[in-house]
Order: C-alpha cells, then structure tokens, then sequence
C-alpha cells in the first residue's frame, strides 16, 4: 500500500477546563466536577502582566492536592523565569509562561523540563508566530490566546487563526510533536474552528463549568473537535 494510503492516526484531543470559571469556594467539588476532562488549567494572574489578580503558588498548590486531573499552570505574570519553575517544583504536569514576559525562554523552558514539567509558551493576539522561531523542539506546547489575556468570558477571536495554521504547518513541517493549545472564547461555536486551524488542546471555561453537567459538556466538546481536526 503506499504510504500516502496508509491511514493516519486520529490526533489527540485535548479539554482543558479553566478554573477561572469555576466557585473558588467550594473549588475541591468544582474539580470533581471536571473529572473528565484531561487537564484542569490553572490561570495565574499578578495584576502587572495582566490588568487582573488570581492566586499564586499556596493556592496552586493545595488544587494540586486535591485535582482529579493534572495541572495545565499558565503564568500570565512578569519575570516568570525567576517564578515559573517553583510551579512546577509543586507538581503542575504543564506550565505555560508568556514569550512577552520571558528574558530567556529558551533556558527557563530546559529548566521546566528538568524539573519534570511539561514547557509550554504562550503569545498573545498580536505576537507573530515568527517569534516563536527559537522555541521549536524546547517546547512540548504552544498556546495561542484567541482573547487578551486577563480576563474570562471574552470573545473568540477569529482573526488569531491564521497564525494558528500557520503554527500547524511549522509543526508538521519539522514532524513535531508539540501541542497547540488555544485559550479564549472557546465554546461550542468556536472549538469547530480552532480545531480545523490545527489546535489540539483547548481551554474552555464557562462552556464547561456554566453547564449543568460539566462532564457532559467536556464530551460534547471533545468530539466536535475530533470531528474537525486534520
């Protein structure tokens, strides 16, 4: 059979449900509530980076106590390579820190890594995937935020897709395995389009935790994205 005929593996689909759309007093309940879903993704806020305030490393830490799930830690805070790796000193399976914020990504990602933790890098709307050039293969993940980081319940933002693709490409050009999450507005109407720009791992907040069953809403989810990637 030749090889363009051989059937491709489906790719993986990730859910990721947002914590910031969850009842931080009853927070143990509210994970048990996403058990479904692969990771709990932890956003941390220092109102510098972001105009917004959440929580920190005791907070963090107690959630890694009590998750069902692993932790997805995004940093949308300054100077993360002197905060990033405690986070995953705690235990967190994945931390994100921004590109914008970062002095030296390429060896705060190497120390993530070391110190067993997933490496993940975000850019924001506005920065081109170009600036990620120096990041393929010291990365394990890509977040494109389809918002401005800092606040929940935002708009999905179409116009980030076609760096999205073009991240897809670039992947699939150099046979990488790295993930490309999307965070920001994802909902059942927008996950169908980031799937099919080439994201694999998706955040999604009050699409998760605003449903009455959550477990089912992460399924719903899951397969429409299933249904779209490529």
């Amino acid at each position: 059979m030749p090889a363009r005929d051989v059937p491709q593996p489906a790719r993986e689909i990730r859910i990721n449900p947002s914590i910031l759309a969850a009842d931080f007093v009853n927070m143990q309940t509210e994970l048990a509530r996403i058990a479904a879903a692969d990771f709990a993704h932890v956003d941390v806020m220092d109102n510098h980076f972001v105009p917004n305030l959440t929580f920190g490393p005791q907070m963090v830490e107690r959630i890694q106590q009590t998750s069902p799930i692993p932790l997805d830690v995004h940093l949308m805070i300054e100077d993360p390579d002197r905060w990033a790796p405690g986070y995953a000193e705690l235990g967190a399976a994945s931390v994100t820190f921004h590109l914008e914020a970062a002095r030296d990504p390429i060896a705060l990602a190497r120390r993530l890594r070391d110190i067993g933790a997933r490496a993940g890098v975000a850019v924001k709307p506005g920065t081109p995937a170009s600036a990620l050039d120096e990041l393929w293969g010291e990365v394990d993940q890509i977040l494109v935020m389809t918002v401005e980081p800092g606040f929940g319940g935002q708009s999905f933002m179409p116009e980030t897709m076609p760096k999205l693709r073009l991240l897809a490409d670039e992947a699939a050009r150099r046979g990488s395995a790295v993930w490309l999450q999307v965070d920001g507005g994802i909902s059942a109407s927008t996950i169908a389009q980031a799937a099919e720009a080439g994201a694999d791992t998706f955040v999604a907040g009050s699409a998760v935790f605003g449903a009455d069953d959550p477990g089912a809403a992460i399924a719903a989810l899951r397969g429409q994205a299933a249904a779209h990637a490529h």
